[in-house]
């Protein structure tokens, strides 16, 4: 029998959990991941719907709901941080049907159960694919080149795996027309189970109690040409955008301009005609998203065991497992994106008579029917 081998590029929640499956397929895996260390990020995100049952086939549950941060309501508040309406995120009854983590715990424990049959090569990215019938050849920036039969690109939203094989970003992406900031918050949370939100027409700032982590976002419009990469550029549109704003805003951006553990991005929709070039396909964020709106985590954890179960039921032929994997989980996050629009709405009103309508239909509400809209801040 041959050993068929694949590269997954990205160490992420859709590229560890790909590996973990894979390798249990028989597949002999290969993660190569940029990040020299597990990340540093605690922002929330959500595991629900069909990750559930995949988490607990894992064996990784009961951890998971050990590590959940345990809120169940967002709080709108106004200037003086009093409260003007609420959205229930998760009900009691619900608790063991989702949980809501810090994203470097979810990573942590995906990558942990794929380094059981995995290799894992830290500190470095592929900067070549050479693809023939019979394989790819693999540049590193670091390693030695190596063959490989398939690539998988789960290494996100600016994915190099896609641009090597596909063309450039920009190709396949475009702006939503928000950004994202967050930071750590130093302020201890009176109420670890709310998170508190508070608008000005354009911006919201909240903060995210996070299991006793507690952390800032920024998440507000604007349609600025912003590098992602340039750390300095972000840093500086986020303070003109909330000076002079009221609540936490004063603290926030203190935090903001002193921490050098931030993160900032563009929210951005990615749309790849094709999840697939030859021996080379992509998936979670790198194939298709919309940035902190659509349940990236969960999407990522799903597409991920869609993707190992086309390979092993067609172990000799990957076009066809690759066509099998894209039509299933194409179908599967195209409703979740529906839902962006919404959720920026209610998150980030326009006008302030947007926010002054949005928190009247919300108390117009049942409380019952209370239900999360908010986003995690979800990213592979």
């Amino acid at each position: 029998m041959v050993e068929r081998s694949v590269l997954v590029s990205g160490g992420g929640i859709a590229g560890s959990t790909a590996a973990y499956w894979l390798a249990k397929a028989g597949w002999s895996v290969t993660i190569v991941e940029r990040a020299a260390d597990t990340r540093s990020s605690g922002n929330p995100i959500d595991v629900r719907g069909g990750a559930v049952a995949i988490a607990r086939q894992m064996g990784i549950w009961s951890r998971l709901e050990e590590a959940a941060t345990g809120v169940e309501r967002l709080v709108f508040v106004d200037a003086d941080g009093r409260p003007q309406a609420t959205i229930r995120t998760r009900q009691r009854v619900d608790r063991h049907e989702e949980v809501e983590v810090t994203r470097n715990e979810l990573v942590g424990l995906l990558l942990e159960k794929a380094r059981e049959s995995s290799l894992v090569i830290r500190d470095d990215s592929i900067t070549a694919l050479h693809q023939d019938g019979g394989g790819i050849d693999v540049e590193f920036q670091r390693t030695p080149s190596r063959r490989f039969d398939l690539v998988v690109g789960a290494d996100g939203l600016h994915s190099t795996v896609r641009r090597l094989a596909f063309g450039p970003e920009e190709r396949f992406s475009r702006p939503f027309g928000m950004f994202v900031g967050t930071v750590r918050a130093p302020a201890p949370i009176e109420d670890p189970r709310t998170v508190l939100l508070y608008n000005e027409p354009g911006t919201s700032l909240t903060i995210h109690p996070a299991g006793g982590k507690p952390g800032f976002a920024f998440i507000f419009r604007g349609h600025h040409d912003v590098d992602y990469r340039e750390a300095d550029q972000g840093r500086r549109l986020v303070e003109s955008t909330y000076a002079g704003g009221g609540w936490l805003t004063t603290l926030a951006l203190k935090e903001w301009g002193a921490s050098d553990d931030r993160y900032f991005d563009a929210v951005t929709r990615v749309d790849v005609p094709q999840w697939t070039a030859g021996r080379v396909v992509l998936l979670g964020d790198a194939a298709s998203c919309i940035s902190l709106f659509g349940e990236g985590s969960s999407s990522a954890i799903v597409g991920a065991k869609t993707l190992a179960d086309a390979l092993a039921a067609h172990p000799d032929d990957h076009t066809a497992a690759f066509v099998g994997y894209e039509h299933t989980h194409r179908n599967y996050v195209r409703p979740l994106q529906r839902g962006a629009g919404i959720a920026s709405r209610l998150l980030v009103p326009k006008t302030r008579s947007g926010i002054t309508m949005r928190n009247a239909a919300l108390n117009a509400l049942p409380f019952r029917n209370k239900r999360r809209t908010a986003p995690s801040s979800d990213a592979q």
